[in-house]
């Protein structure tokens, strides 16, 4: 397997940790708020949206975000390069999503974008450094990786809240499964 290879494989990991995500996501879960922590939708759209903003770095290509026109279908009210870094609890929960499907359409489409650009790379442009500021510099192999990693554990905290116990959530959340039955 070469080094680019593992690279897509990585770049992969993502999306494919949301998809199996689905089947729980409704709009109330996206949108919940477990004590105080990020929301489900702020998880899933910062994933792409840091995923996306960094690759955009790296390839000088427009973000998938407004190339795609994400931007406009989410309706947020955001800055173009606005990505979740540094959000305060309120600013998180401006990002509200009633489709998890949007979503994962977004995420697919800037996994797919970083696959692409992956595949224009060669051995030489992995060892280039990109950020000398860093002790060691940083490398665009290891800038790759981490935007890849930064968003799995994202999205691993998104699982974590779908197994939450409702009770823990500031707004109440009632999944299918847990619902009353009618006698």
């Amino acid at each position: 397997m070469s080094s680019i290879e593992i690279l897509q494989d990585i770049a992969r990991r993502p999306l494919e940790e949301a998809q199996a995500l689905r089947p729980a996501l409704t709009p109330e879960l996206l949108n919940a708020h477990p004590q105080h922590h990020n929301s489900i939708a702020w998880l899933l759209w910062h994933s792409a949206r840091e995923i996306d903003e960094q690759l955009a770095g790296l390839s000088g290509a427009e973000t998938v975000w407004t190339a795609q026109g994400f931007a406009e279908r989410f309706g947020l009210e955001l800055a173009d390069h606005e990505m979740g870094f540094g959000h305060t609890s309120a600013e998180a929960r401006r990002i509200r999503a009633g489709d998890p499907d949007l979503l994962l359409e977004h995420l697919r489409a800037v996994v797919e974008a970083q696959l692409s650009y992956l595949d224009s790379l060669g051995d030489a442009d992995l060892e280039q450094i990109i950020d000398p500021q860093w002790d060691p510099p940083v490398t665009r192999a290891a800038r790759l990786i981490s935007i890849s990693l930064d968003a799995v554990a994202h999205i691993a905290q998104a699982a974590y809240i779908i197994g939450m116990n409702p009770a823990a959530f500031e707004e109440p959340v009632v999944r299918e499964d847990q619902a009353e039955q009618p006698r």
